[in-house]
């Protein structure tokens, strides 16, 4: 399968690498990564999504991404995922964000609907506004990160289902990349951003995946979250806990192909006479 990391300089002011892979003529997928993250989250993901074109950047101030002082307001995180999309010259996409990608993800379908062809929300929140159990930690780092600080951050979302030790141990790595300013300026911007249901209206078909054993997410809000969006189905894994890319990447993949191909099987022409 082709696939190549292109460094992309974005109308933003800062350069993005970005995983490609699939066929170029195949129907693109953006993926947008969680806060903490990088696209090495969607490695298990990405070789289960087969028959389209993957692309996988690392966002604004983590993995190999340019990490600037500043620019990390929710807004500012979605027109960074537009700027992608218009530096790799593709005009609409199907979207998938994991936890806060997802939220990214929302807000650039808002303000990007054009852009967005079909949007998969993978444990993603409806509002972060006051859902901040774990600030004060973030509130008190200091650089150099502390590893064994980023080890006990990954046990804020307890697994349900067992996850290869070399995909915890990227993730690891993807926190230490991390300079604090990023932690704080990333999460602040997430928490004080009015949820983009609330802003403006998602036309974007939609998806929601959602672990019923969410620690941060109550089913309430993936319900409302749901219904503001018009056409929207709410699909519930039942013994998954809030990361569900992590858990179970077969199943998202099999739910993600399944419902993306309905966009591309419709518009197939009939062969009907």
């Amino acid at each position: 399968m082709e696939s190549e990391v292109r460094n992309l300089r974005l109308r933003t002011g800062i350069t993005v690498p970005c995983l490609v892979q699939g066929d170029a003529a195949a129907k693109p997928v953006l993926m947008l990564h969680a806060w903490g993250e990088s696209r090495g989250s969607f490695d298990r993901l990405i070789p289960l999504l087969t028959g389209f074109r993957v692309y996988a950047p690392d966002l604004r101030g983590q993995g190999e991404a340019d990490k600037p002082e500043d620019g990390y307001s929710l807004a500012a995180q979605a027109e960074d995922a537009a700027a992608i999309l218009d530096a790799l010259n593709v005009p609409r996409a199907f979207v998938v964000g994991s936890s806060s990608g997802g939220y990214v993800a929302q807000q650039l379908a808002v303000t990007h609907p054009g852009q967005v062809g079909a949007l998969m929300l993978v444990g993603s929140p409806l509002s972060l506004q006051g859902r901040t159990p774990f600030a004060d930690d973030v509130d008190a780092l200091t650089d150099p990160l502390d590893e064994d600080w980023v080890r006990e951050s990954l046990t804020w979302f307890p697994l349900l289902h067992e996850v290869p030790p070399w995909f915890i141990e990227d993730r690891v790595r993807d926190g230490l990349r991390m300079p604090v300013h990023a932690w704080k300026a990333i999460l602040n911007g997430l928490i004080t951003a009015m949820p983009p249901t609330e802003s403006g209206t998602i036309e974007a078909p939609t998806l929601i995946l959602w672990g019923a054993q969410d620690n941060l997410l109550p089913r309430g809000d993936q319900e409302t979250l749901a219904a503001r969006i018009p056409g929207a189905v709410l699909k519930v894994y039942s013994h998954v806990a809030h990361m569900v890319l992590w858990e179970c990447p077969e199943r998202v993949a099999e739910d993600a192909t399944a419902f993306f191909r309905s966009f591309v099987d419709a518009s197939k022409p009939s062969d009907a006479p």
